[in-house]
């Protein structure tokens, strides 16, 4: 058992420990877990103290004890701990926030309704989350992780930035219901941001990288030669960005059948828009000479 004057580096080494069993990097960890990456790593490095509730997700992730974790017990493995579900107990009640937020609203979402979710109780949702409004920032967080690793991915398959800017384009247009839950999140999340909440400050961070992906695409197309030269890619990218959030909410305020209309009138409005302002014209090919 741990001296109280060092319980931090043995809880720190113990959490490297399970960190470096479950084979994945740092970053993807705290994902896993539902957790700030620079907490993670400030809490590690011995300058923060984990919180009970972030000791019970790593446990919960490792399959181990918290009380191991603590210091206060031997380490055994806890091969019971969220049987049966996928990522683990934290990540279902994270993914079932979410698709609560996106059908009922971010205020509406309440701990009782994720519990009936999750096929649990209130107190095991507030084991791992003490408050609604860290699991609300948690499920926040998770939804932008997601949607990052998502176009990294596309952007990944792409051969040139003409071809990154279509693919950024087909992730954003509502036509899948992921893709419509996702929209349905972004617009509750833009009325946080207008009140300065903690969540809405979240979004407000990751909306500023999400233009700045597009910006470095239209940067690089000008440096291939795919994009026009006189492509300001920062203005470039608060045009292109605000077109597609004005048309999916048009996108997401249409149902029925017809929503399926109005995403490929969507796609091909902003298809048009790439194509005339940002995309370098063909060379057009030399008229045959007449004999």
């Amino acid at each position: 058992m741990e001296t109280d004057d060092a319980p931090t580096a043995g809880t720190a080494a113990r959490v490297r420990e399970v960190i470096a069993d479950a084979g994945v990097s740092q970053r993807e960890f705290a994902r896993r877990v539902v957790m700030d990456p620079s907490k993670l790593s400030r809490s590690l490095s011995g300058t923060r103290r984990f919180t009970a509730a972030e000791l019970a997700r790593i446990a919960d992730e490792g399959r181990v004890d918290a009380g191991w974790l603590l210091g206060t017990r031997t380490r055994a493995k806890d091969t019971a701990s969220a049987a049966g579900v996928e990522g683990g107990r934290p990540l279902q009640i994270v993914r079932e926030t979410v698709r609560l937020i996106a059908e009922h609203g971010f205020h509406a979402v309440r701990v009782a309704d994720i519990a009936r979710a999750c096929a649990t109780s209130s107190a095991a949702i507030h084991y791992h989350f003490p408050s609604r409004a860290e699991l609300l920032e948690a499920a926040v967080r998770w939804c932008m992780d997601e949607d990052t690793a998502r176009r990294a991915a596309r952007l990944a398959e792409a051969d040139d930035a003409a071809a990154e800017l279509r693919q950024l384009i087909a992730l954003q247009t509502p036509r899948t219901g992921q893709q419509r839950r996702q929209w349905a999140v972004w617009l509750d999340l833009w009325a946080e941001a207008a009140r300065s909440t903690a969540v809405g400050g979240l979004h407000s961070e990751y909306y500023r990288q999400w233009r700045e992906t597009v910006a470095d695409v239209l940067r690089r197309g000008v440096a291939q030669g795919v994009f026009r030269a006189s492509v300001d890619p920062q203005e470039a990218a608060l045009t292109l960005t605000a077109l597609i959030d004005g048309l999916a909410t048009h996108v997401l305020s249409v149902g029925g059948p017809s929503s399926a209309a109005a995403a490929d009138a969507m796609h091909a409005a902003l298809t048009a828009h790439v194509t005339h302002t940002i995309l370098a014209p063909r060379p057009r090919s030399p008229r045959p000479s007449t004999p």
